[in-house]
């Protein structure tokens, strides 16, 4: 929640779209039928609206996927969360690892950053102007 409620807000604020929280489901592939549901989520108002209101699971991928990682998550298991958000369309993984305080980014399988609690988040173009300092996240 600590990223959730000021990405939300800074979103609603300069209505770039909607965030949504875990329990949004994402269709990523048919037959067989694959979804996900990242813990939080950012989908462009330009989809929202080309998208429309939608029964069931969104289609395809949000524009920006978060994933906090559990204490029994395994690194195989986050590599292909992220890798399957890639390759559904996300423009931009966040994995954030309490354990670890920090938070890597994601913008294709070949560009990847990892942020220390002395960086800030940054939206880039698909959140533009969003920034966030990841001292925050962990903060007690």
């Amino acid at each position: 929640m600590r990223l959730a409620i000021p990405l939300g807000k800074f979103v609603a604020e300069n209505k770039l779209g909607e965030v949504y929280a875990a329990e949004t489901g994402f269709k990523l592939k048919t037959n067989p039928d694959t979804v996900r549901a990242p813990d939080v989520s950012f989908i462009r108002q330009e989809r929202v609206e080309q998208v429309g209101d939608t029964e069931g699971f969104w289609p395809g991928a949000p524009d920006l996927a978060v994933e906090v990682n559990s204490p029994g998550d395994r690194i195989g298991e986050v590599e292909e969360k992220v890798q399957a958000w890639l390759n559904a369309g996300a423009r931009l993984v966040w994995v954030v690892s309490p354990k670890l305080r920090v938070v890597t980014v994601c913008r294709s399988l070949n560009d990847i950053e990892t942020l220390t609690e002395k960086d800030t988040l940054d939206g880039g173009e698909v959140v533009p102007g969003f920034r966030f300092p990841v001292a925050e996240l962990f903060a007690l």
